[in-house]
């Protein structure tokens, strides 16, 4: 069963049963408000537990479902899809597909501001009144975009791949919202702890920390330079060049090539700024709110289908303050990140056996140099990097050869990807997410290299930008299906918490978790996912439950992997890790 979720002309919210092929099995109901809406999902949800829900954007329903207290299992992005199926190679025969720019494409283009972080659930924007020019949500029009869904895939070259890929997007969607409803939990007291210890107490406004303050000065004496703001590059290197270091930029990568008293205290300064910068107080009284951290998450935000943020920087934590994430008294956090993920989706999409076989029971890298491909581990791994990236030069490019020779279609493919690149066509990854066409600018670049009177600097700017986009379709297909594996891999997981006893459960359980935060509130005494970095989960768990937890994130990785490549024989390996803070992890 499949409920489309949209809008009446007066605003009203309205729902709508139809069967898997888009035709309709029972009346439109208006409901009144976000609460009768929220009641009307838990009561069709017990009635019918593998319905889908179908809706314009989940960003925009899903957080009035959770205030209510109501989590869905399933859903359909149609903005997430939309955005999928109009690029997919697997679908380009569709109507959807050939059809001119319209308001889904439009939908799919808004970038969302970042969202207040006042209340667990805070409410992000009516979709009534989003500000966007023109409304996805009307129900007659939700319904008609859904239709072509179904007939986008219905006619595509891979549909059981394609309804595999929307399903994960959707999921992922899911997840996104829930993972900023229940929040990271943040230890306030232990991420000053953290900024203390490293550049002394907070200073006044306007003021450098004490530790700080010392590197300014010994930077200053260093150059001679009473004056000199080390935060300002152009000072900087002013200031370098009048002591005889003759830098090109104040980067980090060029200053450690340097010798001179300077550069030791100047790298530290550097280091200390970051912090400061990206996760000092500042930050965390922007961020942390009620000893909890929620980012706006943003499924699909590259277009390899990797996430992002919008502000606050979550998918960018540096080491430093991840010991201020701190489970719950009572509860603990299960760390996951899978090893070598990309190389070991290279050798399943490219099925070489060979490359799967180095990386079964094992470390991946280990694995090629036990084979004798290379004599060590860390050559194995930059010239696997080299490979799935295109660096061509250097160590990278002296040992691609040998590893062409060992695994002979796994290298083959990434060459192919790229190849296709430089030609300016569209790479797809093994579920159908097809990469974007390069821009208008880079098609004329090759057409004034292929002109009659073209110049030397024109052919070389041609094939400098041919291999640049090579080197991003290259990587598109390996990226690309690690992020659908790490989709299959949370939706595997959501689903399998979700039918976990709660921890505060004492007949099955033992001891009790506190709820602390999460009372009330659908995460109460549930283990939930608070944390997604690529290729690592992070889940916040009772502690009772948090060994169940751990094998079920092994399972899930197991599931994702059968899902995509069947019984194609690669390893997924997981290091799990139970804890109470982030960084006993690491």
């Amino acid at each position: 069963m499949h409920f489309v979720v949209g809008r009446l002309s007066s605003g009203a919210a309205a729902t709508q049963a139809f069967d898997a092929d888009g035709a309709a099995v029972g009346d439109l109901i208006r409901h009144a408000d976000d609460a009768a809406l929220a009641g009307f999902v838990r009561h069709s949800s017990v009635v019918s537990p593998a319905a889908r829900w179908v809706w314009d954007d989940t960003a925009r329903w899903y957080p009035r479902l959770l205030r209510h207290g109501v989590r869905v299992a399933r859903c359909h992005d149609l903005r997430l899809a939309h955005a999928i199926l109009r690029l997919s190679t697997l679908a380009a025969s569709s109507a959807l597909a050939k059809s001119p720019h319209g308001v889904w494409d439009a939908a799919a283009e808004v970038e969302r501001p970042p969202t207040a972080h006042t209340t667990l659930f805070d409410v992000d924007v009516d979709p009534a009144d989003d500000g966007a020019d023109v409304p996805t949500d009307d129900v007659d029009e939700t319904v008609a975009e859904w239709r072509r869904h179904l007939d986008a895939v219905r006619g595509s070259s891979a549909p059981g791949r394609l309804r595999l890929l929307l399903a994960a997007e959707s999921a992922g969607a899911l997840i996104a919202v829930e993972m900023r409803a229940a929040g990271l939990p943040w230890s306030v007291d232990r991420h000053d702890a953290v900024l203390t210890e490293a550049v002394g107490p907070r200073p006044p406004v306007g003021a450098r920390p004490a530790r700080m303050h010392d590197l300014v000065l010994a930077i200053r004496a260093a150059l001679d330079d009473s004056t000199l703001n080390p935060d300002s590059p152009q000072e900087l290197l002013r200031s370098l060049r009048r002591s005889g270091i003759n830098a090109s930029s104040t980067s980090q990568w060029e200053l450690r090539e340097i010798e001179h008293p300077v550069i030791e205290p100047l790298l530290e300064y550097k280091k200390l700024a970051r912090l400061l910068s990206a996760n000092g107080w500042s930050w965390m009284e922007a961020w942390i709110v009620d000893g909890r951290f929620r980012p706006d998450y943003v499924p699909g935000g590259a277009a390899t289908g990797r996430w992002a943020t919008n502000g606050g920087g979550a998918l960018q934590l540096p080491k430093q303050v991840r010991s201020a994430v701190r489970a719950d008294p009572g509860w603990k956090l299960v760390v996951a990140d899978a090893a070598q993920l990309e190389p070991r989706i290279l050798a399943a999409l490219s099925a070489d056996t060979a490359m799967a076989a180095a990386g079964r029971g094992t470390d991946l890298y280990a694995g090629i140099q036990a084979t004798g491909v290379v004599e060590t581990r860390a050559h194995a791994k930059v010239a696997m990097l080299g490979a799935m990236y295109g660096a061509t030069t250097g160590e990278s490019g002296r040992l691609l050869p040998r590893l062409a020779r060992a695994y002979p279609r796994a290298i083959a493919l990434v060459e192919d990807a790229a190849r296709t690149g430089e030609r300016g066509e569209s790479v797809t990854s093994w579920l159908g997410r097809s990469s974007p066409l390069p821009p208008p600018s880079w098609f004329d670049v090759q057409s004034l290299a292929s002109a009659p009177d073209a110049s030397e600097s024109d052919e070389r700017r041609a094939r400098s930008s041919a291999r640049e986009w090579g080197r991003f379709t290259r990587n598109f297909v390996v990226q690309s299906t690690a992020a659908e594996w790490a989709l299959c891999w949370m939706a595997e997981l959501r689903t399998a918490l979700m039918a976990l006893p709660t921890g505060t459960d004492s007949d099955s359980h033992g001891a009790q978790a506190s709820p602390g935060p999460l009372a009330g509130t659908v995460f109460d005494g549930r283990p939930h996912q608070v944390f997604f970095l690529h290729d690592e989960i992070v889940v916040h768990t009772p502690a009772p439950l948090a060994d169940a937890v751990a094998e079920q994130v092994r399972l899930a990785a197991e599931s994702a992997g059968r899902l995509l490549f069947g019984a194609f024989p690669v390893d997924f390996p997981l290091g799990a890790a139970v804890v109470d803070d982030y960084a006993e992890a690491k």
